[in-house]
């Protein structure tokens, strides 16, 4: 359960704005779209693979 204590004067779109930054920070919403298909753990390991070659070979890129 998040908190978000108000300051005096604080309107409520700021201390809205600030639950929604904290809400997103934690990653229940991208846990829960995680949880809905299960992935081998083959299938994650090998995109997580891809991934890292795609940013090393932008990387390399931008050295050139």
């Amino acid at each position: 359960m998040l908190i978000i204590p108000i300051k005096d004067g604080e309107g409520i779109d700021k201390a809205l704005k600030r639950y929604k930054r904290k809400f997103d920070r934690t990653g229940v919403v991208r846990e829960l779209r995680e949880r809905q298909h299960f992935t081998k753990p083959s299938v994650r390991r090998r995109a997580e693979i891809q991934k890292a070659q795609y940013i090393q070979h932008l990387r390399d890129q931008e050295e050139v």
